[in-house]
């Protein structure tokens, strides 16, 4: 045992000296090594031009920056590893879309569109045709025969866009059409719940006109392509066709008259029309199938309100959105429907207090009317008000 531990005791010397030695030579090889390169440069792996592009390095230094700050920095510009002196500024464009100041405008896509497209292929070659116009119908199943019979009214101009409220989408794949057409399903919703949240005026500018329609309408009399050359000669911003007169019809103004193409004013009841020129005498047309140009749904969407789904009342205000309006809203005499009357989505009411189901969606659509009319009429009296004080 002793001469074992004598043995390991005499061997710690050679060894530290061996380590000593080795790391030594190992440090001045390495710095002999590092003589015989030449200097590497970051430019060598061009990364002012690859890793290190443009758009990283402004974002880097204009984050620091405020919306009118500028600075100037040195950095490399080319592969020779030359420096020069460049003034960022940071993006700021109040003009963009809100949201999107600090984007360069020409990457800025403001509106969209509802045209399908492929998931191959050049996106340039996506589209054989953009169809002009759109029509929207809010539907369900049991009308689908109905609904058939309407589109096939419109050419490929339209882009056919149906709003399901019974949730049945993919059984109208029955018809050829609906493959192509587009389908959104949200069950028990009204088409003005549908228009707020899926057709603003940004995702359906492309369109010069824009139909949406209720379900239960007849239209062995109607063509849309013969619509739109009407209403473009008459000038409509705001439309609808002339309703059969003898299908139990509100209004006036809206029935077709036989003796012409278009009619823009009529004569109502005592007392109803306060003005030759106001509703419903005219600038007036009902909520069922309804026509707007680009530039009046874009005002007409903003007065829609979010929680008033039925849409009762806005036929009084239309008017708001177009002047003079006794000139640019009126009535299609020449392509005439038939309102058939089919109370399908009052039917997806609930029965309250031993009420029928569609009572109760009708007790909602007066409620709604009198809220808008507040409305309406608060907001005009307050902005009034405001600029009468401003102006003094």
């Amino acid at each position: 045992m002793g001469i074992f531990t004598r043995s390991i005791v005499s061997r710690k010397p050679n060894e530290s000296m061996r380590l000593i030695v080795t790391t030594f030579f190992g440090v001045v090889f390495g710095f002999l090594i590092g003589l015989c390169f030449p200097k590497l440069s970051l430019t060598k792996f061009s990364l002012s031009t690859s890793i290190l592009t443009a758009i990283d390095f402004k974002y880097t230094e204009y984050t620091k920056l405020g919306p009118s700050s500028s600075t100037h920095v040195s950095h490399p510009v080319g592969n020779n590893g030359s420096s020069a002196n460049v003034t960022l500024r940071k993006i700021w464009v109040p003009s963009n879309p809100r949201g999107a100041e600090r984007l360069p405008p020409g990457i800025v896509r403001a509106e969209s569109d509802l045209y399908l497209r492929r998931l191959w292929g050049k996106p340039s070659e996506d589209l054989t045709s953009k169809p002009k116009y759109l029509v929207t119908f809010t539907v369900g199943y049991d009308q689908r025969k109905n609904i058939d019979a309407a589109v096939k009214k419109f050419s490929g101009n339209f882009t056919i866009l149906l709003f399901h409220y019974d949730g049945r989408t993919t059984e109208w794949d029955e018809f050829e059409w609906s493959k192509k057409a587009i389908h959104v399903s949200v069950r028990r919703q009204t088409k003005w719940w549908y228009a707020k949240r899926f057709l603003h005026p940004d995702i359906v500018a492309t369109y010069d006109y824009i139909f949406i329609w209720d379900e239960d309408l007849g239209v062995e009399h109607f063509n849309a392509e013969e619509y739109i050359k009407l209403v473009k000669k008459h000038g409509l911003e705001i439309s609808q066709p002339g309703l059969e007169p003898n299908k139990g019809l509100t209004w006036q103004m809206t029935k077709r008259r036989g003796d012409r193409e278009v009619h823009k004013e009529t004569e109502e009841k005592p007392g109803w029309c306060n003005h030759p020129h106001v509703p419903p005498c005219a600038a007036f047309v009902e909520i069922m199938a309804p026509v707007f140009s680009r530039d009046a749904w874009r005002c007409v969407w903003h007065m829609i309100q979010n929680d008033l789904v039925h849409g009762w009342g806005l036929d009084f205000a239309l008017r708001k959105c177009v002047e003079p309006a006794h000139e640019k809203i009126g009535v299609v005499d020449s392509q005439w429907i038939v309102h058939q009357s089919v109370p399908s989505l009052g039917n997806q009411g609930e029965s309250l207090d031993g009420k029928a189901p569609w009572k109760g969606v009708r007790e909602r659509c007066k409620k709604e009317w009198s809220i808008f009319q507040t409305r309406f009429s608060r907001a005009e009296k307050a902005y009034l008000k405001e600029i009468n004080s401003t102006s003094r």
